[in-house]
């Protein structure tokens, strides 16, 4: 290499966490993520990078593009889910911190639930939110991307913040209280509780699961507390290979069925002490390409 080309790569290492996070939370796709990152750095290294004048934002800009092009291509794929779609979790241990970049892509504002809403926005609306409200980049810069005015990428923020905040409760933050109800929940699932179960779970909870393409023909949500509690007593069987984890920073359970297989990842939106909201992922083939497997001797 260069020296030139040395200092490029140092200075793209420097930013690749952050464009990481931009791109998962466009995307909810770690593996798209990281193709999309890849991307930004091989435009980088074709570029004159004498004529850029502020390289993170010259990357984040690429990033977006290579994001929303992606987005517009599934849509016009028609690959848009029939049901629910669940984003790739980000699992880590419960009892262990995080490294740095897992701590960009773990931000309270990208908690599981946040992602769900995110995958039901128009490409357009979905990066706006994303470039402004979670990265704070300026209207005047996101408009050129999406090819509208300032005015118009503020409305499509405005649209997908309305979606995204617009009747969800807000979220207890403390994690030793989120991990004591999920504890509670998979105590009442193992036991068999139904009335335990209906305690934790707020009048109006909803689970939204993905259970796959070929799943996502039949209901993929339940609502209402004690609807919710049957439907989780019907995994009890599997709920001693379930693992209490970390799930896009928040407690949630990750479980295995018999054969130590994965079974699902399940992300818990707590508020007031009572979970609101469940997110899962059952899809096998998104889950085996999960890194799981060392969650599966830890202890809850």
């Amino acid at each position: 290499m260069t020296s030139e080309q040395d200092w490029l790569a140092s200075q793209f290492e420097a930013n690749r966490a952050r464009l990481r996070a931009v791109a998962y939370r466009m995307l909810g796709s770690l593996s798209e993520a990281d193709d999309a990152v890849q991307e930004s750095w091989i435009r980088l290294s074709r570029s004159n990078a004498d004529g850029i004048e502020n390289l993170s934002g010259w990357l984040t800009t690429v990033v977006a593009r290579v994001c929303l092009n992606a987005l517009r291509a599934r849509r016009a794929r028609h690959e848009e889910p029939l049901g629910t779609r669940v984003p790739d979790p980000i699992v880590s241990r419960a009892t262990v911190s995080t490294d740095p970049e897992h701590a960009l892509l773990l931000a309270d504002s990208v908690g599981l639930a946040v992602l769900v809403v995110l995958e039901t926005l128009s490409p357009d609306e979905r990066l706006a939110f994303v470039l402004h409200d979670m990265f704070g980049v300026p209207f005047d810069e996101i408009a050129p991307i999406v090819g509208r005015s300032p005015t118009t990428a503020r409305q499509l923020a405005s649209r997908a913040r309305r979606r995204v905040h617009g009747s969800s409760k807000v979220p207890d933050r403390d994690l030793g209280r989120q991990r004591a109800v999920v504890d509670a929940f998979l105590a009442a699932v193992r036991d068999g509780d139904l009335e335990a179960l209906i305690a934790i779970l707020d009048p109006d909870v909803v689970v939204k699961s993905d259970r796959g393409a070929v799943a996502r023909r039949v209901a993929t949500e339940l609502r209402g507390a004690r609807e919710v509690a049957k439907g989780a007593l019907m995994f009890s069987t599997i709920a001693g290979f379930a693992r209490v984890a970390l799930v896009n920073g928040a407690a949630g359970i990750v479980s295995f069925d018999a054969q130590g297989r994965p079974f699902s990842v399940m992300g818990f939106t707590i508020a007031d002490g009572k979970i609101v909201e469940i997110d899962i992922l059952s899809d096998p083939a998104r889950l085996s390409r999960l890194d799981l497997a060392r969650l599966n001797d830890s202890v809850t």
